[in-house]
Protein backbone atom coordinates (compact mmCIF):
# COMPACT_ATOMS: atom_id res chain seq x y z
CA UNK A 1 0.00 0.00 0.00
CA UNK A 2 1.26 3.54 -0.77
CA UNK A 3 2.12 5.69 1.56
CA UNK A 4 2.75 9.84 1.52
CA UNK A 5 2.93 12.79 4.10
CA UNK A 6 -0.28 14.40 4.28
CA UNK A 7 0.29 18.21 5.51
CA UNK A 8 -2.63 20.35 7.14
CA UNK A 9 -2.18 24.13 5.27
CA UNK A 10 -2.26 25.53 8.82
CA UNK A 11 1.04 23.70 9.16
CA UNK A 12 0.49 20.47 10.83
CA UNK A 13 1.53 17.12 9.35
CA UNK A 14 1.15 13.04 9.39
CA UNK A 15 3.90 11.98 8.21
CA UNK A 16 2.88 7.71 7.07
CA UNK A 17 -0.60 8.15 5.54
CA UNK A 18 -1.36 4.95 3.83
CA UNK A 19 -3.92 5.16 0.72
CA UNK A 20 -6.90 2.82 0.04
CA UNK A 21 -7.74 3.09 -3.80
CA UNK A 22 -8.74 -0.21 -4.93
CA UNK A 23 -11.84 -2.19 -3.77
CA UNK A 24 -9.86 -4.73 -1.33
CA UNK A 25 -7.68 -2.18 0.35
CA UNK A 26 -11.27 0.23 1.09
CA UNK A 27 -13.03 -2.66 2.03
CA UNK A 28 -10.23 -3.96 4.60
CA UNK A 29 -9.84 -0.46 6.05
CA UNK A 30 -8.07 -0.78 9.64
CA UNK A 31 -9.96 -4.12 10.06
CA UNK A 32 -7.46 -6.79 12.14
CA UNK A 33 -4.43 -4.08 11.79
CA UNK A 34 -3.09 -2.37 14.72
CA UNK A 35 -4.10 1.18 16.21
CA UNK A 36 -2.64 3.89 14.70
CA UNK A 37 -0.22 6.03 16.25
CA UNK A 38 -0.35 10.02 16.18
CA UNK A 39 1.98 9.82 12.74
CA UNK A 40 0.04 7.72 10.90
CA UNK A 41 -3.46 7.46 8.59
CA UNK A 42 -5.49 5.79 5.95
CA UNK A 43 -6.71 7.87 3.23
CA UNK A 44 -10.18 5.99 1.38
CA UNK A 45 -10.72 7.15 -1.87
CA UNK A 46 -13.12 6.92 -2.99
CA UNK A 47 -15.36 6.84 -0.12
CA UNK A 48 -17.81 9.01 1.83
CA UNK A 49 -18.76 6.46 5.28
CA UNK A 50 -17.19 4.39 7.05
CA UNK A 51 -17.87 1.82 10.27
CA UNK A 52 -15.76 0.72 13.41
CA UNK A 53 -17.36 -2.89 13.54
CA UNK A 54 -15.10 -5.45 14.26
CA UNK A 55 -12.79 -2.43 15.53
CA UNK A 56 -11.30 -2.38 19.14
CA UNK A 57 -10.30 1.24 19.07
CA UNK A 58 -11.33 4.29 18.54
CA UNK A 59 -10.60 6.83 15.37
CA UNK A 60 -10.74 10.67 14.43
CA UNK A 61 -12.58 10.39 10.54
CA UNK A 62 -12.16 13.39 8.52
CA UNK A 63 -14.25 13.85 5.20
CA UNK A 64 -13.09 15.40 2.38
CA UNK A 65 -14.59 16.85 -1.02
CA UNK A 66 -12.98 16.39 -4.33
CA UNK A 67 -10.77 19.52 -3.18
CA UNK A 68 -9.31 17.72 -0.51
CA UNK A 69 -11.33 20.12 1.70
CA UNK A 70 -12.18 19.13 5.19
CA UNK A 71 -16.41 19.53 5.03
CA UNK A 72 -16.38 16.94 8.34
CA UNK A 73 -14.96 16.09 11.00
CA UNK A 74 -15.97 13.37 13.39
CA UNK A 75 -13.84 13.01 16.80
CA UNK A 76 -13.25 9.66 18.03
CA UNK A 77 -15.58 7.79 16.33
CA UNK A 78 -16.22 4.86 19.32
CA UNK A 79 -16.32 0.82 18.05
CA UNK A 80 -19.60 -0.64 16.40
CA UNK A 81 -20.60 3.35 14.89
CA UNK A 82 -21.43 4.17 11.62
CA UNK A 83 -20.64 8.00 10.31
CA UNK A 84 -21.56 9.39 6.91
CA UNK A 85 -20.98 12.18 4.63
CA UNK A 86 -22.53 12.39 1.48
CA UNK A 87 -20.44 15.13 -0.48
CA UNK A 88 -17.29 13.09 0.72
CA UNK A 89 -15.37 12.04 -1.86
CA UNK A 90 -12.18 10.78 0.42
CA UNK A 91 -12.08 10.25 3.78
CA UNK A 92 -8.55 10.19 6.11
CA UNK A 93 -8.98 8.37 9.45
CA UNK A 94 -6.50 8.68 11.96
CA UNK A 95 -5.32 7.56 15.96
CA UNK A 96 -8.09 9.49 18.13
CA UNK A 97 -6.83 13.32 18.83
CA UNK A 98 -5.09 13.32 15.92
CA UNK A 99 -6.75 15.79 13.95
CA UNK A 100 -6.52 18.15 17.14
CA UNK A 101 -3.31 17.53 17.47
CA UNK A 102 -2.40 18.72 13.83
CA UNK A 103 -4.65 21.07 14.19
CA UNK A 104 -7.44 19.88 11.52
CA UNK A 105 -10.89 21.62 11.62
CA UNK A 106 -13.28 21.89 9.14
CA UNK A 107 -12.82 24.64 6.06
CA UNK A 108 -8.98 23.31 6.35
CA UNK A 109 -7.38 22.39 2.94
CA UNK A 110 -5.04 19.06 3.00
CA UNK A 111 -2.03 17.93 1.14
CA UNK A 112 -0.17 15.09 -0.21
Amino acid sequence: MESVKLTNQKGGAINSVSIADTAPLRLRGLLGRDKLTDEQGLLITPCNSVHTFGMKYAIDVVYLNKHNQVIKLVRELSPRRFSWCLRAKKVLELAPGSAHLNNINQGDTLSW
